[in-house]
């Protein structure tokens, strides 16, 4: 019984370490064992914790007296930093992809190094539209950040959870190869809604907004992933990283829109 319970701790850690290495820069001794096969699961966690270490800087700027535009700006880029900009460089690709007017051809575009035209401009909006977003987001900026790079990476996990890999191999094949549902899609919605939860606890009266950004960010973590679907016919590591970037991008722009 001890055994098993070990072995358990040690899969835990293994993989959890295995996945801050893979989703961030955030450096490890290399000491420390990793497990990268069934990362996935991880990934709302880790957003979790990226959405409030940008929260925790976010206030650090305010008090040395940053304007609010500046820390957006900031944050923004901190957070592409601390990802090594790995879903990000998804929505340039995927972008490309799309341009492209012969599916056939939209993976092979998508794996060309060269970053097109229409690769540019996506990443350009949605590092605009996020900071923008941001800046007209005044109260409870941490838990905006939390919600949109929580439910971000939900997003990417509910896509591997739903629809087809489209490539047998790739950046992204072995998240489908070792995903197991339904444990690894509820695991992150469990801990976003118990963000949620201790939000509203420390909150009362702020339950409505809670709730709102749930429904929000659910809603638009799994059209993201189902638009990216219908448009290739599936997924690839490229489109993960796009559903990422897109939901956290647009649950940033609702969560803007003040309500009394």
């Amino acid at each position: 019984m001890f055994h098993k319970i070990y072995n358990n701790l040690i899969d835990f850690f293994t993989s959890l370490f295995g996945a801050i290495t893979f989703y961030t820069i955030v450096p490890l001794p290399a000491q420390w064992p990793k497990n990268f096969q069934s990362i996935a699961r991880w990934s709302p966690i880790i957003g979790l914790g990226i959405g409030g270490l940008l929260g925790i800087i976010d206030t650090l700027l305010s008090f040395i007296g940053f304007p609010i535009t500046v820390r957006s700006g900031l944050i923004i880029g901190f957070g592409i930093y601390i990802t090594g900009g790995l879903h990000l460089d998804g929505v340039l690709d995927s972008a490309d992809g799309l341009a492209v007017t012969d599916p056939k051809k939209r993976l092979e575009v998508m794996q060309d190094s060269v970053t097109g035209a229409f690769g540019v401009m996506a990443g350009v909006m949605v590092i605009l539209l996020k900071i923008i977003a941001l800046s007209a987001i005044f109260d409870h900026r941490a838990w905006g950040l939390m919600a949109a790079y929580g439910w971000g990476r939900w997003g990417q996990v509910s896509a591997i959870a739903f629809y087809p890999y489209l490539k047998p191999t790739g950046k992204g094949a072995f998240h489908k190869q070792y995903f197991k549902r339904p444990q690894d899609l509820l695991g992150g919605l469990v801990g976003l809604l118990g963000m949620t939860g201790v939000f509203m606890a420390f909150n009362p009266e702020l339950w409505q907004l809670g709730l709102r950004g749930t429904g929000i960010g659910m809603a638009i973590a799994l059209g993201v992933g189902t638009w990216f679907n219908h448009r290739f016919g599936g997924h690839t590591g490229d489109t993960y990283g796009a559903v990422v970037e897109w939901t956290e991008t647009f649950i940033l722009c609702l969560l803007s829109i003040h309500r009394p």
